[in-house]
């Protein structure tokens, strides 16, 4: 097999995403009910213009990449909060207003505009039966508390308006205690009483279907969180049609508006884009459509099942097949000098210990865009471990016997290693290659979270909204995929595998 044409091969599969279309309007959101919402809303505004090809990166992940991705020019615009901007991404004190807001920002060749119409504050939330038993109604009552479990988000946590701030502010004890916990989840922990407070966003529409006491911000912790779009500088002149009909957004999402459009989505299980449909219908400016709810057979095989399947398949197969052209060299020159042995599997064993969402996040300021490159490499990396261990223990445990036959028989060390090694490792270096080929379809899903695509995108969503049913119609496929590689594999061995080995292994 020639490697140097299969490797670049993989190079040139990669060249139409080496640069975004000028002419596609790219909509970011983040890990939420809400966030995703929003995102829909902006997404269907702009495309009544007809203006441009408008994509919805959804489920991006916290403010971190979200920002990150803006900065880079892979996404345009995504619904974002004005306290976030200022405490977080900008890190200002003290008091701030939009124009302030836009001073920082145009440093950066971003602007904050549009204000929605509501603000969504953080809050932290008990059940309203344990807070009466305790006789907690504000903050301060609460920081008085010495033995409570908190599962707050993970954002919460790191955020310099979140958790930290928090408790420097009330003076918690330090016996107080947080856990991070996925927001979607924390309301079922809540109600199961495994944990006794969360952090909530103020219009959460599962307040109050879990009957909780939303506590009070007595020392007015946290600023406005005013719902804004957050936009690079050029979009109003490279998609002006579609930048004054996001402008007519202004001021039209109440607070009792957000609650519902969330409660529609978490408590009635109709999906984001039939929500935001019927939303923008009802102000006139929508693209007609029937929200409905749907079975687990119909959101299996919804319409998006083709292309987050294409997704999926490319982000397996493309890195599989750079996994390979790199893999399998890197193991025949570790098993032909030791010293070279212990770096090179040290080397591919390092990203093994790397989480995923960490190196993705890593590789976007990297690569300065999101979606399908960054998690191409990532993928990439990961499945390299398999196959240049398997590889290396494939040569390397051939019989001594064998190989001075081939020494004898005067063949040179390039024809060696194609007519006698490689044939007696390949059981061992296909067996590399099927687990890195199963291992990236579930790390795949990961990619989801960056904007890739794929089955990780019902997974993400499912999760935001706490959806059984949405994350299965994501780990379903994702399941099957890897069990049918599985069982290509398997069918391929009797190609590339010889006669004699596969009698040996009956035997």
């Amino acid at each position: 097999m020639n490697f140097v044409r299969l490797f670049a091969l993989c190079l040139l599969s990669l060249a139409p995403y080496a640069n975004s279309a000028n002419d596609e309007l790219r909509v970011g959101s983040k890990r939420f009910t809400e966030s995703y919402i929003l995102g829909e809303i902006l997404t269907q505004t702009a495309m009544t213009t007809g203006e441009a090809v408008v994509d919805h990166r959804q489920g991006l992940g916290n403010s971190g990449i979200v920002i990150a991705a803006l900065k880079s020019g892979a996404i345009d615009m995504y619904p974002e909060y004005t306290g976030t901007i200022a405490r977080e991404i900008l890190k200002l004190d003290g008091p701030f207003d939009l124009m302030r807001l836009n001073n920082v920002l145009a440093a950066d060749g971003l602007g904050a505009a549009v204000l929605l119409g509501f603000n969504n504050t953080y809050a932290l939330a008990m059940l309203e039966s344990k807070a009466q038993k305790l006789g907690v109604s504000k903050l301060s009552d609460l920081a008085l508390q010495r033995e409570l479990k908190l599962g707050l988000s993970q954002e919460f946590l790191g955020r310099t308006d979140g958790w930290l701030g928090l408790i420097s502010t009330y003076k918690f004890p330090k016996s107080v205690q947080a856990t991070g916990l996925d927001h979607g989840l924390a309301y079922e922990a809540l109600a199961n009483e495994q944990i006794d407070v969360m952090d909530i966003y103020s219009t959460d529409a599962k307040i109050e279907k879990y009957k909780l006491r939303v506590i009070a911000d007595d020392k007015k912790y946290f600023p406005p969180y005013e719902a804004v779009i957050l936009y690079r500088l050029d979009v109003p002149t490279r998609f002006p049609k579609s930048w004054k009909r996001l402008q007519e957004l202004a001021g039209t999402i109440s607070e009792s508006t957000m609650i519902r459009l969330n409660a529609l989505a978490e408590l009635s299980g109709k999906d984001f884009a039939s929500v935001a449909r019927e939303f923008l219908d009802k102000k006139g400016i929508g693209l007609s459509s029937k929200a409905t709810v749907q079975s687990l057979w119909s959101r299996l095989f919804a319409s998006d099942f083709w292309r987050l399947t294409g997704q999926h398949l490319q982000l397996v197969f493309i890195s599989l097949l750079a996994s390979i052209a790199v893999g399998v060299p890197m193991g025949i020159v570790a098993s032909r000098n030791t010293t070279f042995a212990r770096v090179i599997l040290a080397f591919t064993g390092l990203f093994q210990t790397i989480p995923s969402l960490a190196l993705l996040a890593f590789l976007i300021p990297v690569f300065h865009r999101i979606g399908t490159v960054p998690a191409l490499v990532a993928l990439f990396l990961y499945g390299l471990l398999p196959i240049v261990r398997n590889t290396y223990a494939g040569l390397t445990q051939i019989p001594i016997a064998m190989r001075e036959s081939a020494q004898v028989l005067g063949l040179p060390s390039a024809a060696r290693l194609k007519l006698v090694d490689l044939p007696l490792a390949m059981e061992t270096l296909l067996a590399g290659i099927k687990t890195s080929a199963v291992i990236n379809v579930g790390t795949a899903t990961i990619a989801a979270f960056i904007g890739a695509g794929g089955y990780g995108e019902r997974i993400a969503a499912g999760l935001a909204l706490n959806d059984n049913g949405l994350l299965l119609a994501g780990a379903i496929p994702a399941a099957g995929l890897a069990l049918l590689l599985q069982w290509s594999f398997d069918w391929l061995d009797s190609f590339f595998i010889s006669p004699g080995l596969r009698l040996r292994q009956k035997n």
